[in-house]
Order: structure tokens, then sequence, then C-alpha cells
């Protein structure tokens, strides 16, 4: 054999361990990194995983990394810098023709923007997921595959609304995941469980949701995400059945798990059946408190969802601008199109305008209606507020009072009074709970009598009615200008104006608008919901 052949059989023989060592080593510090460092110090997992990638020889080594960076910034609550790598890994994904990897990033995208509201999104690349699962040679991951992006399927159909979809998609998932083996079976069927005990608490089915609440809780290993939404769900249907003590050993096991979690969705959900719960056993404070515990998760996940959405925008834009290639007429044709978007848009939200003002008038004309009402009745005997008003308030004039007031008060303080009311009126101190006559005149320095003469001859209402009248005005407004406040809980936006308990702003609400609190709202989603519908297209 000639010295040349032993050459290349050499190389031959050393490149494919060298090869196969890199190949490992690679594969090793992406496990490592995603199973070990991360839980250990997250920013330099994160940093690992940056270095991989720039260390990446393969198209598959740099899909690899994306996916373990995009894995990581979730995890660490950054969901629009976890959207960005998934996308850039989808993209070379589908340069390389990888079944496998198309199906794992295409679950991850859909989590995502599901996460964050886009679920036409979410639906989009479940849909190419599952299309890419029947191309897996392998039994196994073939039906693992499947098996996850029904469930997937299960949760965009939940997050809808659409309970017997849901219902249909997670039997698809566990049909699925009967036929493997999967170090993973265990976990993945919990989160099918988790989800019908969802779909049937909502369905108002408490056995059935028990049930299935405690399938996952044997499949769950202890402080997981997935089993502090089971202690939640248990603690819920508690909170329905008023078992106040069995209610607070689940939602504390719950609150223990959402406190040390970076799940934004379980720390609202928890903080917000614990609010129930304190609301349900009387304890006012402790309420409140984790009514702005809720509140803050529910602001910290419309902040999130609200950069990416923005992100979404400035790309499709960018796309659309760069769109040179297309012919002339297509070009007209876009213009066209684009020009009859932006008419729609200028049509809906005309309307949504004149909806809003009309439902300003009918608050308006509501409130004049009760106001002259007043001024043929006496206060005390109005029928929709006989049994309402600021709690703190006992002081009643007579008629012989109002008339000696009359006479006592001078043109100038009456005047000078009436000003100051105007001046109040443009302020929010009319929310605070201590509010009462005696306050009011202390704040005016004035006496109870002279003001209360002013309010009854100027504001057509006795004191109570008045001050009803200006928090309900406060929160419509805040109701019709501020979406956030839509998605409120009842219980916070009358804590947010002044009212003591949800039952009294609830029954005040109704009386000065002829609407509950929760029809008005859904009066507005629904206005609002003809502008949503007006959008661009993505481009694909």
């Amino acid at each position: 054999m000639s010295k040349n052949v032993l050459i290349l059989l050499f190389l031959l023989t050393t490149a494919v361990p060298i090869f196969s060592q890199h190949k490992n080593t690679f594969e090793q510090a992406c496990e490592r990194t995603s199973s070990i460092t991360a839980y250990k110090n997250l920013p330099e997992a994160i940093k690992t995983a940056d270095s991989l990638y720039t260390a990446a020889r393969k198209p598959s080594e740099k899909i690899r990394s994306l996916i373990l960076s995009s894995e990581l910034y979730d995890h660490a609550g950054e969901i629009k810098k976890a959207i960005s790598y998934s996308e850039d890994a989808h993209s070379l994904i589908s340069e390389e023709n990888d079944t496998e990897r198309m199906v794992e990033v295409s679950r991850l995208l859909a989590r995502q923007y599901r996460q964050v509201g886009l679920y036409e999104r979410a639906k989009k690349y479940i849909l190419k997921g599952l299309e890419a699962s029947k191309q897996i040679a392998d039994f196994q991951k073939s039906n693992e595959a499947a098996g996850l992006l029904n469930q997937e399927m299960a949760f965009y159909e939940m997050e809808l609304g659409n309970y017997t979809n849901a219902i249909q998609f997670v039997e698809f998932s566990l049909q699925h995941f009967e036929k493997i083996e999967s170090r993973n079976e265990d976990k993945t069927t919990a989160a099918s469980y988790q989800v019908l005990g969802d779909v049937y608490f909502k369905l108002n089915n408490y056995p059935v949701a028990e049930s299935y609440y405690r399938k996952a809780e044997q499949l769950l290993k202890k402080g997981s995400c997935t089993l502090g939404l089971v202690y939640n769900g248990l603690g819920g249907i508690r909170l329905k059945q008023k078992n106040w003590k069995d209610a607070e050993f689940y939602l504390k096991k719950a609150e223990k798990i959402a406190d040390t979690s970076r799940s934004l969705k379980l720390k609202k959900a928890v903080y917000s059946n614990i609010n129930d719960y304190y609301e349900g056993t009387g304890d006012n404070f402790k309420a409140s408190l984790y009514a702005v515990k809720y509140v803050r998760a529910y602001d910290s996940i419309a902040a999130r969802n609200h950069g990416v959405t923005s992100k979404n925008k400035e790309v499709i834009a960018g796309k659309s601008k760069g769109s040179g290639e297309f012919s002339k007429a297509k070009n007209v044709a876009i213009i066209i199109l684009f020009l009859s978007c932006i008419a729609l848009i200028i049509f809906f939200r005309t309307k949504q305008r004149k909806q809003r003002s009309k439902l300003r008038n009918i608050i308006r004309t509501q409130l004049s209606l009760i106001g002259n009402k007043n001024r043929s009745e006496s206060p005390s005997e109005s029928p929709e507020f006989s049994n309402i008003s600021v709690e703190e308030i006992d002081e009643k004039d007579s008629e012989i009072d109002r008339k000696r007031n009359e006479s006592l008060m001078t043109s100038e303080t009456e005047s000078k009074l009436l000003e100051l009311l105007e001046e109040f009126e443009k302020g929010e101190l009319y929310n605070n709970k201590g509010m009462s006559l005696s306050f009011l005149a202390g704040e005016l320095n004035t006496n109870t009598k002279y003001l209360s003469y002013v309010i009854n001859q100027h504001k057509s209402a006795d004191f109570k009615t008045y001050i009803n009248r200006l928090r309900i005005n406060y929160i419509v407004d805040k109701l019709i200008n501020d979406e956030k406040y839509r998605q409120y809980k009842i219980s916070i936006l009358a804590d947010e104006c002044g009212f003591s308990s949800h039952s009294k702003f609830a029954a005040v609400f109704k009386a000065v608008t002829d609407y509950s609190p929760s029809a008005y709202i859904k009066h507005i989603d629904t206005e609002n919901q003809l502008n949503k519908n007006v959008h661009f297209r993505e481009n694909d």
C-alpha cells in the first residue's frame, strides 16, 4: 500500500471522531446551558447561548442556539426578544427543510404569540407545526409533536372562549400521548388535564373540573407552574362553593408557587382568586392589597403585549415598504386596497366616536332626569338612592333649615361657594372614601348647612346623590377612554372611585346609567371591536 493511501486513511479515521466530538460537545453545551446554567444564573446562560451561536459552524447548530436563546429570554419574561430569536430560527429552518426543528419552533412561536394575544399568528404556526409533524418518520417523535401541538390548539381555543373545541383538541392530544413513551409524558399529560379542569370550571361543571385537576396534580412535580394553576383551580372551585377554609388552603399553595414563578399569567390568576377570597370573608384591607397585586400583574402583561404588537406592526410596515419588485398593476391594487383600509378605519373610528358621544349623552340625559326628579321630590325620598349612600353621611336638612339658610346666606357667599364646588368637581377628591358633608364643608371653608343648601339649589340633588353622581361620571369616563379599566374586576373599579363594596357600586352605577357595570363594559367593547377588526393582513 502506497504512502499516500496510508495518509488518506489516517485522515479519514481521525476526522470522523473529531467531527463527532464537536457535534457532541456543542449539543452538550446547549443542554447544559438550558437545564442547569439557566436555573443558576439566567443572564450568564443568555450570554452563553449568544456565544454558542457565534461558535456554531453549521445551520443546524445555529438553529439550535437560536431556539435556546428564545427559550431563555422567554424564561426571563422578555417575550419580545424571545419571539425575535424564534422567528430567526424559523427562517433558517425553512431554508434547511428540517421537519423536526420546524415542529419545535412552530410550537414555540405559537405559544409565544398566544401569550401576547396575537391569536391568528399563533394559530398559523400551530397549523404549520401539525403539517410538519406528519412528515416525521419516527413514530414516537411524530405522535409527541402532534400531541403537543393539539394541546397548544386547545390553549388557543380556551383563550378565545371556544370551550367545546378546546375539549376536542385536548382529547386529540391525549390520544397521541397514549401512543408514546417519553420522559416528559407525565408533564405534558398533566398540562392537558389542567386545561380540561379549566374548561369544565368555565362551564360551571365543578365535579368534573376537580377530577381533572386531581389527575394533573398526581402527575406533577412540586413547584411547577402548571401545579400552581391546578391549585388555583381547586381554590377557585372552593370559592364558588363558599368553602372558605379549603379555598384558603389551596390558594396559599398556589400563591407560594406564583410568588416564585416568572409566569405573569399564573400571578394574575392567583391574585385574582385571593382577592375574591378576602372579599368573600369580609377582609377588605387584604382584598385591596391583592387587588393591587392583580393590577400590577395585569399591567405587566399589557405592557409586554403592547411591546410585541408594536414591533409586529413595524415589521409588517417594513415588509410592505420593501415590495418594489411587484408589477405596476399590483402596486396600483395595493394602493387602492391601502386607501380603502384607511377609509374603513376612518369610518369605524368616526362611528366609534359617535357611539361614545351617544353613551355620554345617555348618561347626561339620565342624570338630568334624576336631577329633575329630585327637584320634585324630597332628596331623602329619591327611589334610585333610597338604600344607597356615601356611608359616612348622616347629616340631613329640613325644609325649614333650607329656607332659613336662604335668608341668612348672602348672594356673594352663595356665588363663591358655587365656584368652589365647580373647582371641586374638576378634581378627584370626591373619590376619597372618607368623603362626607362635614369633610367637604371643612375643605371649602364653609359650614354644612350652607354647603347642603347650595348643592340642593344648584346641583339638583342632595349631598349623597351629588357625590355618587360625580363618582359614576368619573368611572364611566375611565371605562370609555382607557381600555385597561374595562379589564379590571368590578371590585377594583368600586375601590377606584371610593365605594366601600362591589354591591353598592354596582347598585349606584345601574341607578345612574340604567346599565350594570359588566353590561356597560360589554357594550363599549362591542363597539370597539368594530375598529379592531379593521387591520392589514400580515405578509407571509
